[in-house]
């Protein structure tokens, strides 16, 4: 803004002089060579009005992308505060729309939006002052003229938010219907409706289109006002000057007009306006911040379900791991899901989960782990408490097999990965690859069957140090050969002295365990000790 108005400062000088070079010139007869230091002066300001002007366009920029990085920052520990559990509810194309997108959206407002309106209200009033000084009545003009262009801006800003607003629902539900149907795109080739799919998207990319459209067509309009009162405004103060000029107005300050001031205060006309020209440029820069930051502050505003202090020392027993004392999670949704339970880890022990769909084992889990924390009760974790998770879906990335197997440790060697999936039962397949551990894998492990994604995530597994290991569903949907080379490598995991608690429905996973606690509604049913 100091930038800005160093600028506009520059830009009155700069007129005043050049309206004294022409009057110099025509009136007074100077020498055209006596004016050198005076064009030398308006070549200076010419220089130095644009370095201001890219200051103030540099420090817009710096300021944006200070706040934009914090705001992403923020909404990723927002992210990673609300754990699994919490983004379970949100598609991931919305939260990249709104991490990338509406993140991005910002820019213009801080950047350009914001100063401008300070500028906008300091400006015109320089401006108004020296030309009040020079003519009190061609002043009065542009002082009638300006409130009008703020009152339409306003009157169109309010739609143009509203549309904005929108505008970025409309993208969010592109963005999920796009990622579906290409995540999808294998079964509808096999159905026979990727044309109906086709259309779908090009269904919803139209919508967006249209929108885009409507947004800009307000915005084009907010200028269009803009631009015809300041063009009366302006037209009125040259037929005030040069009426007055001629002789043909004798009321007020008119007799006192030169071809100095009156020049001077037909320069100074457009540059009053000028502030509120930008200011409406930048005006759909406001609408759409405003339409991207509802979304982003009701992201911010959703709560954890699992609270700052969910996690207590736990005393140091022998042994022990993991403690739950009358336990219990409630969702606001579904009321209480699991406990009252009482449950303590011991360290090297397998544990089993069982029991009918619902019965809240994943959320026994869940509470173990800490993406959720207890409604009631306590959860106590030893000092080294740390926890590897693997489930019948595993999360695998775009990426190499080395990138996917790094996920659990980053700084592990390629002889600590080969030998994970050695030990995780894909030595022959790693010998087969052309490209080794630098073979690609598609999204979600595409290029891998499902015994071998789940003998991935176990490779991971080995790979951490962590003590705890959560298993939920491991071997569901697999074949029997994939199943036992799983549960071959599990065995190997409980001989390393870690401690295993495998949810299934299954019973040769649950064989593993030397104590099976059985769930029914949230609450434990039984435990059979192997």
């Amino acid at each position: 803004m100091a930038a800005g108005l160093v600028a506009g400062g520059l830009t009155v000088a700069q007129l005043t002089l050049l309206a004294w070079l022409v009057a110099a010139l025509l009136v007074d007869g100077t020498p055209l060579s006596a004016l050198v230091p005076g064009f030398l002066a308006l070549a200076a300001l010419l220089v130095l009005r644009a370095l201001a002007q890219w200051g103030q366009d540099a420090a817009g920029l710096a300021a944006s992308l200070r706040l934009r990085t914090r705001a992403r920052a923020q909404l990723l520990d927002h992210l990673a505060e609300l754990g699994p559990v919490g983004v379970a509810g949100h598609h991931t194309a919305s939260l990249a729309n709104r991490v990338v997108d509406q993140v991005e959206a910002l820019d213009g407002y801080v950047a350009r939006f914001l100063p401008q309106r300070q500028l906008a209200v300091a400006m015109p009033l320089l401006i108004l002052a020296v030309v009040a000084w020079l003519d009190w009545l061609a002043a009065l003009f542009l002082l009638l003229a300006a409130p009008l262009i703020p009152l339409f801006m306003a009157l169109v800003g309010m739609g143009a938010e509203r549309l904005n607003r929108e505008q970025f629902d409309a993208v969010s539900r592109l963005s999920r219907h796009f990622i579906d149907r290409v995540r999808g795109l294998t079964t509808l080739q096999l159905f026979g409706h990727t044309r109906a799919a086709t259309r779908e998207v090009h269904a919803a990319a139209d919508d967006y289109r249209r929108r885009s459209m409507r947004t800009l067509r307000l915005a084009f309009l907010s200028s269009a006002v803009l631009e015809f009162f300041a063009a009366v405004a302006i037209a009125m103060v040259a037929i005030y000057v040069g009426f007055g000029l001629l002789g043909y107005i004798g009321y007020g300050p008119a007799d006192a007009l030169t071809l100095f001031s009156g020049l001077l205060v037909l320069l100074l006309a457009p540059e009053f306006f000028q502030p509120l020209r930008s200011l409406a440029q930048h005006y759909h820069d406001r609408a759409a911040a405003l339409g991207a930051a509802e979304g982003l502050v009701a992201l911010l505003a959703e709560r954890p379900r699992r609270p700052p202090d969910a996690r207590e020392a736990m005393p140091q027993a022998p042994g022990g791991l993991v403690e739950l004392v009358g336990a219990g999670v409630s969702h606001p949704e579904r009321g209480r899901v699991l406990g009252p339970l009482d449950l303590t880890l011991a360290r090297g022990e397998i544990v089993g989960v069982s029991g009918p769909s619902g019965a809240g084992k994943s959320t026994l889990l869940q509470l173990l782990a800490g993406f959720v924390g207890p409604s009631e009760g306590a959860r106590r974790v030893a000092a080294d408490h740390a926890f590897a998770w693997m489930d019948q879906r595993p999360v695998l990335i775009h990426g190499s097999l080395a990138d996917n197997l790094r996920l659990a440790a980053p700084e592990a060697d390629e002889d600590a990965l080969r030998h994970a999936l050695e030990r995780a039962g894909l030595g022959e397949l790693l010998a087969a690859l052309p490209a080794g551990l630098e073979t690609r894998l598609g999204e979600r492990g595409v290029g891998l069957s499902g015994g071998q994604a789940q003998r991935l995530a176990l490779a991971r597994v080995f790979l951490s140090p962590a003590p705890l290991v959560l298993l939920d569903e491991p071997t569901a949907s697999l074949d029997a050969a994939s199943e036992a080379r799983v549960l071959e490598g599990l065995a190997a995991l409980a001989a390393e002295g870690r401690t295993l608690v495998i949810a299934s429905h299954q019973a040769a996973p649950l064989a593993l365990a030397r104590r099976v606690l059985h769930l029914h509604e949230g609450r434990e049913a039984g435990t059979v000790h192997g």
